[in-house]
């Protein structure tokens, strides 16, 4: 096991440890202050969507349990919590009147990490679209895009004097082809021209929620939180180099090149340019607006071989085989090495802003044995990836930050409850938190920071 006083050697004094959690996932609550149903809501509600027909109208409690979680994150030492904010607690209806309840909440949140001494990192959206909005198209209509800019104005004219940073979306990765194209998750779409709207009115948004923020905060830090893939060829072979290359820009450049280059891939737009929503005057400049930061979120690599099929849509590839024998109980493959050749090609590639790790993380579903948790494997994963991180810092790269994902157990989208990604664990009967091996462990570290040796400039 890695010690971790000898790990917290190799970062400077400055180097952001921290926990993350999202609304949805652990508020319940659903139906409480004036809050209305999102998608994920709905989505739960549909036989065969989630595991078991769960839900998050429970979740963790973390609505009710607000001052004892935040006494939880002070008792692991940690220096930020990166949390998301309902937006159908805000604006419950995606648009229309301000719930001053809603926002209540996220007053007593930040003001409770304040009191603690904990930094506030905020997103935005993290999945769940006022149901509402769907009658108009949700992601794929333009319209969407400006009721999220008028929402984000909203959050930080309220909040944003206290914030130490803002997001404006959490994985649109997932939010666009896993609920558009693979219909994995809400509102369980499967077709490649409503997920051709759901990204650009996505990167849209993106773009207006960076104005609406600095309008009313112009000194508050806003960013954008992408899962990038770590993409590798299945072989060696001229194919499915060629297969790699155009998942890169299918799952990576479509965000990227946007944002930080102000255009999409040209093997996209050959492939499906003409497919696209009209790309309006003013949209790739409003979606290319400098950055004060990126979030990353790496969990397992993705390795691809050319699908031979004819007539395959782009990017034509089908899943490679693993590499690495380690599996987490989700069944993601454990490479740590690919979250370094990610930060390197991506930072080659893009004119990138400094980077925090905004979630990582691994799946391990131990329970309570004798009032503890032995998730060994979960430690050795974070502390295998806090290595790599460590050894990019050493070679330069901007790396200001680390959030384990995730804070405790909690609602995992389609697979309900029943895959665990805490460093606490839940008791989804009795909301009992109780901090595993890798949560003492990883409180070990955080309480090393912040120390003397800090970053020069």
């Amino acid at each position: 096991m890695i010690d971790p006083k000898t790990l917290a050697d190799r970062f400077p004094g400055d180097f952001v440890f921290g926990v993350a959690t999202a609304a949805f996932q652990v508020e319940g609550a659903s139906k409480a202050d004036g809050r209305k149903p999102s998608i994920w809501d709905a989505f739960s509600n549909m036989p065969g969507r989630v595991h078991g027909r769960h839900n998050g109208d429970v979740a963790c409690d973390h609505y009710n349990r607000l001052e004892e979680d935040l006494d939880l994150i002070a008792s692991l030492g940690v220096a930020a919590y990166r949390f998301s904010i309902a937006w159908p607690r805000i604006v419950p209806e995606g648009t229309g009147p301000v719930n001053e309840k809603g926002l209540d909440f996220y007053d007593r949140l930040v003001d409770g990490l304040k009191a603690r001494g904990i930094k506030a990192f905020a997103t935005l959206y993290h999945w769940d679209l006022p149901l509402m909005l769907m009658g108009d198209g949700g992601w794929t209509a333009r319209q969407t895009a400006y009721a999220f800019q008028r929402y984000a104005r909203a959050v930080t004219a309220r909040l944003g004097d206290r914030l130490d940073a803002v997001a404006t979306f959490n994985e649109p990765w997932c939010s666009v082809w896993l609920s558009h194209l693979y219909g994995i998750h809400a509102p369980g779409e499967r077709d490649m021209d409503a997920a051709l709207h759901a990204l650009h009115f996505t990167n849209l948004a993106h773009g207006l929620g960076v104005a609406a923020v600095r309008s009313e905060r112009p000194s508050l830090p806003v960013g954008l939180v992408l899962n990038a893939h770590a993409i590798y060829p299945g072989s060696d072979s001229p194919a499915d180099r060629a297969a790699a290359a155009r998942a890169f820009d299918f799952h990576n450049g479509v965000f990227f090149g946007p944002v930080f280059k102000g255009e999409y891939p040209e093997s996209f737009l050959a492939a499906l340019g003409h497919r696209m929503p009209a790309i309006e005057p003013g949209d790739m400049e409003t979606i290319s607006q400098p950055l004060d930061w990126w979030g990353l979120n790496y969990y397992t690599p993705m390795r691809v071989s050319h699908d031979p099929a004819d007539g395959a849509e782009f990017p034509a590839t089908v899943p490679a085989p693993p590499v690495a024998e380690a599996r987490t109980d989700i069944g993601w493959e454990v490479f740590a090495p690919a979250l370094g050749d990610l930060v390197r090609r991506l930072n080659a590639d893009y004119p990138l802003p400094p980077c925090y790790i905004t979630e990582n993380g691994a799946c391990y579903n131990m329970g309570v044995e004798g009032g503890t948790v032995d998730d060994q494997p979960r430690l050795d994963y974070i502390a295998d990836h806090l290595a790599v991180t460590a050894g990019l810092i050493a070679e330069g790269y901007p790396m200001r930050g680390y959030f384990a994902w995730s804070l405790m157990d909690n609602f995992e989208w389609a697979e309900g409850y029943r895959m665990r990604f805490g460093i606490v664990h839940v008791d989804y009967e009795t909301q009992v938190r109780t901090v595993k091996k890798s949560g003492h462990w990883y409180a070990a570290l955080a309480g090393e920071f912040p120390k003397g040796n800090h970053r020069a400039g």
